[in-house]
Order: structure tokens, then sequence, then C-alpha cells
């Protein structure tokens, strides 16, 4: 007898088995990756949404906080066809409702048919319909969310530092995942992270050498402080950005955003550099994308849709990525973008003294 429920915007119940109790409620997004289940579990850009895993078995290697994004589990709550016990038992420790026995492969057709749609869940021995149903009625849509930075990002600044003497790095952190943090000071940066909503004041408190605008949840036009940052700051300072990070320096420089029907998310999705003729697996985890980039050249897209996958301008110094060259999880054919972002504000540097 089945002991959880999934209320869909479509109007159907589906039943489930409760894995971790609870009530949940959020944008129902699948993930194809077959692998790194810790990283999406913990990756911010899941905030205010409900994860579908479409692999049939989830767990099978155990959890490790090694490899965790954030402090927490991010996702308001898990979908999985099989769920181990020891992911289970850590969503329970963390009070986020999972549940599992779900034909996920269908629901991945749903949503990909359908697009993204709200969902109420409803698990543990009081879950119902109804109360499944209840929490449907209460779903927000993630542009509604207009202040979901709060809750992913820091409060006060923080300040990393790298083996080594690289460029000083204000790190805007709508939602960064700790891997891209890692990936910057690996290559002797001095990061420091600064809250989503910082002000320019912030910024110069730092003196920086590179503005970098993190991934992060929800919206890209509900980031107005960052966007604004970059209006501020784009031309003086390098600039660069992954996933809501490019969608936002976009939006600063001239161009806008659109909501995707149903979102990239996974580890296997084809991108090509018009530059190069080369293709690249990425990670991905983004559900807007660059309508129009604005001031910036797009020097990569999507195979699958053609989306804006890499906007870059040599004039102002800027370089964005729509997928996440960090490759955690995923393919590692993208990370010289960390060297490619330290090369550009070299060559700043060099200008600069030149100018002097």
């Amino acid at each position: 007898m089945a002991d959880a429920y999934l209320a869909l915007a479509d109007g159907r119940v589906v039943e489930a088995r409760s894995r971790a109790p609870g009530v949940a409620r959020g944008e129902l997004v699948f993930t194809t990756a077959y692998t790194g289940y810790e990283e999406s579990l913990t990756d911010p850009s899941y905030a205010e949404q409900v994860l579908t895993f479409a692999y049939p078995l989830i767990g099978n290697y155990g959890v490790r906080g090694e490899r965790f994004e954030s402090d927490r589990v991010q996702p308001n709550a898990v979908v999985t066809r099989e769920l181990t016990d020891d992911v289970a038992d850590w969503l329970t420790e963390e009070a986020v409702p999972a549940v599992d026995g779900v034909d996920t492969r269908d629901l991945v057709i749903d949503i990909r048919e359908g697009g993204a749609m709200q969902v109420g869940i409803a698990a543990g021995p009081d879950a119902s319909p109804e109360l499944a149903r209840e929490q449907l009625d209460a779903a927000s849509h993630m542009s509604e969310h207009t202040e979901i930075g709060a809750r992913v990002s820091v409060q006060e600044p923080k300040q990393l530092s790298g083996p080594g003497d690289g460029p000083s790095v204000a790190l805007i952190d709508c939602g960064v995942k700790s891997s891209i943090v890692d990936s910057l000071l690996e290559r002797g940066t001095e990061v420091t992270v600064l809250p989503y909503d910082a002000t320019p004041v912030d910024v110069a408190d730092v003196d920086p050498d590179l503005l970098f605008v993190s991934n992060g949840p929800g919206d890209p036009a509900n980031f107005e402080a960052a966007e604004a940052l970059v209006e501020t700051y784009v031309g003086d300072v390098p600039v660069a950005g992954i996933c809501l990070g490019q969608q936002v320096v976009a939006r600063a420089l001239g161009g806008d955003t659109e909501k995707m029907e149903f979102g990239h998310r996974g580890v296997n999705q084809p991108v090509l550099d018009r530059r190069t003729g080369r293709v690249v697996m990425t990670t991905q985890n983004h559900g807007y994308a660059v309508a129009d980039p604005g001031d910036l050249t797009v020097t990569q897209v999507n195979i699958n849709d053609d989306t804006p996958e890499g906007l870059e301008s040599d004039d102002l110094d800027v370089i964005t990525r729509q997928y996440h060259p960090e490759a955690s999880p995923g393919p590692h054919d993208t990370l010289d973008f960390f060297d490619d972002v330290l090369a550009m504000c070299d060559r700043r540097a060099g200008r600069s003294v030149a100018a002097d």
C-alpha cells in the first residue's frame, strides 16, 4: 500500500513509497546524470525544486561528505525509482522528503512533453492524496521566488586563499558550488566570497582583479544586485560567470533571458565551440537560458537546441559559460575555462602596466 503521493500540476496523483517522510512542494525537474547524486543533491541551483533522477538506482556508492557542493541538501524533495538506505537515511536526517517506487523514466517523458511543472508531495504514515494536493496548491513558480538568493548565499564576506599569488577574485555568491571556489583556489587565486546582494562599495573594498558571478537557482531577473555590479565594473575589471552567472552578465550588458521548457540537467550535454569546431561534453543544471546576448558574442552553443553556452567580449574582458566547467560531477572536457579566465586577467594586467 502506498504511503507517499505526488500531486502533479497536470491533475494526476502518482503513488509512491516513502523513504524520507514529510511534505514538500516545488518545481518538478529531472536530471539524466547516472553518477554524482551527492553533488546534485547539494547543488544550490536546485533550491525550491523537486529533483527527479532519471537513472533508476540512486545511492549505490554511499554518501561521502567530501563530494558535497554545499553544507546541506538543496532540493525541497527527491523522487527516484529506487533509493538505497544510505541516501534515504541521509535525506531523513536532513528533513528532506524522498520517495521511490516511481517510474521515473515515464515521469521524465511527461516533463519533456509538458515542461517542468509544479508538484506537491506527501510522504510518510500521515500522507494522503489530499495532503499532496494541498502542497501543490501552495506551490509558487520559480520567477515568484524573488528572494531565493538569500536562501543559498553567504550572509557575510568570506575570504579564502589558495597556494600562490594569483589574482584577487570578488566572487558574487548567488548559490555557488564548492567545486567552483576550489577550482579558483587551486590556481592560486585569493577569493573573497560576497553575498548575492553585495553593493559596489562591497566590491570596491576587495579591490579585485576579477569579478566572478556564480551559479545559482531561479530566475536571473531576480538577481538585480549582481546585475548592477556587472554594470558598474565591466570594462574596468575582467568579468566571468558560470550558469546563472552567464545569464546575469548577459542581462547587465543589454541582453535578455528566458525560461526553458524543461531545462538542461545532466552530465552529457554536447557543446560546440564555434571558433574551433571542437565539441565537448558538459555538466549542466539550469532552467533559464540567454535569449539575447546583448553586447557579448556567442562563442559556444548547445548542439541539441542551439542555446548559448559561451559568451565573450575581448574588448570588455568578459568570459562566461552556461555549463559547469568545474566538472563536479561530470566530464573534465572544460576545466580549461578557469585557465582562460586567469589568462584574461593577466592580459588586462599587462595592458594596465603598459598604459602606466
